[in-house]
């Protein structure tokens, strides 16, 4: 496994994410960001945050295994939710614990949660996107 994630002493220790990740892999992998498509190209869970987070975690998932990782790999996730308020939060949190569970993984790299206005369209209410690091 080319990522080690650590939570240093003198930061909070955050319960869904690590601090920090340290990659000594040597290929890089970016995964465009993923919205709540199935592999037809159709919207999965129409206005259900915690549907489309599920659903972009699972495409994270496919797109990973594909090229011969999986979340142990993955440095760093970008979160982009249309809207975000705080109150959104256990709606992102019970899709990423469903994904979780179908995955049979602990997602915990570092994450950066960003509210934005609308993504590339209306029925999308998160992208996710993920760098991974593979040995």
């Amino acid at each position: 496994m080319a990522i080690t994630l650590v939570n240093p002493s003198g930061l909070p220790e955050i319960e869904v994410y690590r601090q920090v990740s340290i990659a000594s892999g040597s290929r890089l992998v970016f995964i465009a960001g993923q919205v709540a498509w199935d592999t037809k190209g159709v919207t999965v869970g129409e206005g259900d945050l915690a549907a489309q987070v599920e659903q972009c975690y699972l495409n994270i998932g496919t797109a990973l295994d594909e090229v011969g990782g999986s979340f142990d790999d993955v440095a760093k996730l970008t979160v982009h939710v249309v809207d975000w308020t705080p109150g959104k939060m256990p709606s992102l949190l019970e899709g990423i614990s469903r994904a979780a569970a179908k995955l049979g993984i602990t997602p915990v790299p570092p994450a950066t949660l960003l509210g934005v206005a609308a993504l590339d369209v209306p029925d999308h209410l998160v992208e996710i996107e993920a760098i991974a690091i593979l040995d």
